[in-house]
């Protein structure tokens, strides 16, 4: 039995990772994982980019299990239909009854698919891993988090409300979808931003440079 076979059978319970790792065989994705957690600033990957690359894996297995073979770049974009907030519902929908016809249980595969926080257990529960310092991009990562977080909650208490008001005949709509749309406006560029968009870029078109600039025009005068 392995380490982290020991280790897990003392929990008495195995992680999510490492069940869907188990049951369709893949072989090596907990040391890539690692790995690929674990390397050089400018090669490591965030908990998100892994669970992203972990759900693709997992997507083509599924796919290959019922007797598709998935060309290049047709499990990234079925995997970006199923879970981009930007695809509308009509597309989401579309990609799904396409991977139905195949023979493929999409509940099942929709909460099959890991989140950030259930690679991170895996990591460092089950596998004993462990990074050395917290990076600019994991602080990034945290405060994306969070929004996400409050982005969901409120998208999910503004649906409720619009239901119940509609169930009531206070209000007339047809069948809706609540949108929550974050965005950084730069005062000095005019430009904006999608708040996920403008973290994960890590900078505005102007950097900040005009405002640097304007502030020396000043001093200088």
């Amino acid at each position: 039995m392995s380490s982290e076979e020991n280790e897990t059978a003392k929990r008495g319970r195995r992680s999510k990772v490492r069940r869907l790792i188990d049951e369709y065989d893949l072989e090596g994705e907990g040391e890539r994982l690692e790995n690929l957690w674990t390397a050089g600033r400018d090669d490591r990957l965030s908990l998100r980019e892994l669970a992203d690359d972990f759900n693709r894996r997992l997507l083509r297995a599924v796919m290959v299990d019922v007797g598709m073979n998935p060309l290049d770049g047709e499990v990234a974009n079925t995997y970006r239909l199923l879970t981009d907030d930007d695809v509308s519902s009509g597309m989401r929908t579309q990609a799904k009854q396409t991977l139905e016809r195949e023979g493929i249980d999409i509940e099942d595969l929709q909460k099959n698919f890991v989140s950030h926080q259930a690679i991170h257990t895996y990591l460092t529960k089950y596998r004993g891993v462990k990074r050395d310092e917290q990076t600019d991009e994991d602080r990034v990562q945290k405060g994306l988090d969070t929004i996400q977080r409050l982005r969901s909650r409120t998208a999910a208490v503004s649906e409720n409300i619009v239901e119940n008001l509609a169930n009531t005949d206070r209000i007339q709509i047809g069948d809706f979808e609540v949108l929550v749309d974050v965005r950084v406006f730069c005062r000095d560029c005019g430009t904006q931003y999608d708040v996920q968009d403008l973290l994960e870029e890590g900078r505005c078109e102007c950097g900040g440079e005009l405002a640097t600039a304007a502030g020396e025009t000043s001093a200088t005068e």
